[in-house]
């Protein structure tokens, strides 16, 4: 199904929630108009009238009747339609018939009536909130808050469709009126006709007068927001680190031990200097801790291991991919920005516009619980006042404490017991009273009980404890809560010396406001307009941890690159080393073979030397033994010599001189060293 479908969908749906609650608004209004005809008539059949006298009824006119006669032209007015107010007359009842029985007689007497007259009179500024209720409505008897009060904190609860939205208004526009800024969230989108003056029809004015209310339409200064920026509004946005682990695990559904793990993260971004703007921050934190750089800053963490790590992550994407990223980021709200007033005094009611959330109640809530957090921290310290500093409507508060951990609720309670001391009212409004822990049920000093259902065994266990939580009064309260119509509530509040006041069966007053919602382009003309738009209507990603660790994760791949580089380089130059030791050592090799083969050539040819020498030695022996044998003989040597040849004389001569020797041997020694070269 396309997004169009959806949301024709959800209209239709919301649609028909409305007839449904308008229907049984209308019908219980019939049937109250209806008991008190049949009072009337009764009345009338009962005690006998003079001729010409007149007998009531129900709409308070009066008609003539004959002794003795029924009013047969008595009419009770029942609504056509939800546009109208078309009265249908009834016809008379049999005279045959037993008149019908009132549905409510007085539950209370008259002491117990001048009582609660009593218990609600207030001297000071107060809220008021409608009329007592015994029977019949009784404008005298007007039941109030005492504006002091509210700072002690307060209920509306009740089904659905019992006006527990109204009675925020109400008490909203009251409020403001008294110049006290007011913070509300807009859930089904119909509180913002707060901006808007009401419109006065025949209904309306007919219960107002009924109550003693002198109702006129007026507005309240607005200030409409959104989360994030989702929505017609201002947004509303909060940083990561600002938000906080524990209500961060609220929204992400962590057990205890993921929840502590969560806060063990924080602590480590707070102790590196890493700022958690948004989700993308915390995300590259846990990465960064899951990862091989991260494996010491992980091991230093102790409590966290990577399995829980890895959970975490897991579920900040789905959260992410949800669309509630945008909830986190900078600009973050101031919430001082929720205590101003306007110029001419009325406080400025903010009001947070959430239906692009209500797929996503948890986070809605916890957001809300986050911004009373932010102004518990913020707020000096100003103890009891005549009047609070702001009141803070906590809607569908019961989503707060749906599978919270006792960490969680502690902190909740601890803000709820400790803020009225910062000048903060809590007003929670939910459906059932066991919606919130009893430890905050003790905190509070007004109730506002609309109608409990007891339709299943659960509905009557919740009924019957939340009975047993009023004071003694003389209704019977268990009856009676189921009972009640639309716009009706049992109401207990402190009075000004903090003391409970008497259980009052209430018909609440109509809000002075627009009870539809501000058209579409009236509220984003309000949006545009509003001068807090140019501080927070623009997203900022400033340098956050995801920047700084994706900074660091680059410097470490850098370096990573260096140093396995100057590794290359240092094995380059260890190969290159190893290589010229090897030719060192193969030159070297091959020098000393050089020389061992010169050495031998050297040898060899010393041999031949010396053999040559022992040779050119026996010829010369030979020679001188021949000059010897012929010295004898010279005459005839001459004529040897003469007839002999010439180069075997030239020799024997030059040899056997000094000369010829020295000739000899440089003519071996040339002849050798000759041969060696050759090689």
């Amino acid at each position: 199904m396309d997004d169009d479908a959806v949301e024709q969908a959800r209209a239709a749906a919301a649609a028909a929630r409305a007839a449904a609650d308008e229907a049984v608004r209308l019908a219980e209004d019939a049937a109250r108009r209806a008991d008190e005809l049949a009072a009337a008539v009764r009345a009338g059949a009962e005690a006998p009238v003079a001729s010409g006298a007149k007998a009531p009824v129900a709409s308070g006119a009066e008609a003539p009747v004959t002794s003795g006669a029924q009013p047969a032209d008595v009419q009770a007015v029942a609504p056509a339609s939800e546009s109208t107010d078309t009265a249908a007359p009834l016809a008379p009842a049999p005279a045959s018939a037993a008149p019908p029985a009132p549905a409510s007689a007085a539950p209370l007497d008259a002491d117990a009536v001048a009582l609660v007259r009593q218990g609600y009179q207030v001297t000071g500024s107060v809220l008021e909130l409608g009329a007592l209720v015994n029977g019949d409505a009784l404008p005298d008897v007007q039941i109030r808050i005492p504006l002091g009060m509210l700072n002690r904190h307060g209920l509306v609860a009740g089904a659905t469709g019992t006006g527990k939205t109204r009675t925020l208004q109400l008490l909203a526009e009251q409020i403001a009126a008294a110049g006290v800024p007011v913070f509300a969230a807009d859930v089904k989108g119909d509180l913002s006709g707060l901006g808007l003056p009401g419109t006065p029809n025949d209904r309306l004015l007919d219960r107002t007068t009924g109550i003693g209310q002198d109702w006129s339409p007026a507005a309240v200064p607005v200030e409409l927001y959104s989360l994030g920026g989702q929505g017609t509004g201002v947004p509303i946005r909060a940083t990561v680190s600002g938000f906080g682990p524990l209500l961060l695990a609220k929204v992400l559904g962590l057990n205890h031990t993921q929840e502590s793990s969560l806060g063990l993260v924080f602590h480590h971004a707070e102790r590196a200097g890493l700022p958690l703007v948004d989700l993308t921050d915390l995300r590259s934190v846990l990465t960064f801790l899951t990862s091989p750089e991260g494996k010491a800053d992980l091991a230093e963490l102790g409590g966290l291991s990577k399995q829980t790590a890895g959970v975490i992550l897991r579920e900040l994407i789905t959260f992410a991919d949800a669309g509630a990223d945008q909830f986190f980021g900078e600009p973050e709200i101031d919430t001082r920005l929720f205590l101003r007033t306007a110029a001419d005094g009325p406080g400025i009611v903010s009001l947070l516009e959430v239906p692009g959330v209500q797929d996503r109640p948890q986070v809605f809530s916890t957001f809300l619980m986050w911004l009373l957090a932010d102004l518990f921290n913020e707020l000096p310290e100003v103890g009891d006042r005549d009047r609070p500093e702001l009141v803070f409507f906590f809607d569908e508060a019961h989503l707060l404490f749906d599978g919270a951990s006792k960490d969680f609720r502690d902190q909740i309670v601890r803000t709820v017991r400790l803020i009225r001391s910062k000048g903060v009212g809590i007003v929670f409004v939910t459906q059932s009273p066991e919606d919130l822990p009893s430890e905050v049920l003790a905190q509070l000093g007004s109730r506002i009980q609309h109608q409990l259902r007891a339709h299943t065994p659960d509905d009557a266990k919740a009924l019957r404890a939340a009975v047993s939580t009023y004071p003694t009064s003389d209704y019977d309260l268990a009856q009676v809560l189921t009972s009640l119509a639309t716009g009706e509530a049992i109401v207990t509040v402190m009075d000004e010396r903090g003391a409970p006041t008497p259980v009052a069966w209430t018909r609440l007053r109509a809000p002075r406001g627009s009870m539809d919602p501000m058209p579409a382009d009236v509220m984003q003309a309000r949006v545009d307009a509003s001068p807090l738009l140019a501080t927070y209507g623009t997203r900022v990603d400033p340098d956050s941890a995801h920047e700084m660790l994706a900074r660091r994760l680059e410097a470490a791949a850098a370096q990573a690159a260096a140093d396995d580089a100057a590794e290359a380089a240092a094995d380059a130059a260890a190969d290159a080393e190893r290589a010229d030791a090897k030719a060192r050592v193969e030159a070297s090799r091959r020098a000393a073979a050089d020389a061992k083969r010169e050495a031998k050539e050297r040898a060899a040819a010393q041999a031949e030397y010396e053999k040559a020498q022992r040779d050119i030695e026996r010829a010369d022996r030979a020679a001188a033994e021949r000059r010897s044998r012929s010295s004898s003989r010279s005459g005839r040597s001459s004529t040897s010599r003469a007839s002999g040849d010439p180069l075997s004389d030239l020799l024997g001569g030059a040899l056997g001189s000094s000369l010829g020797r020295s000739i000899a041997k440089e003519v071996v020694r040339g002849v050798f060293s000759t041969l060696r070269r050759r090689r």
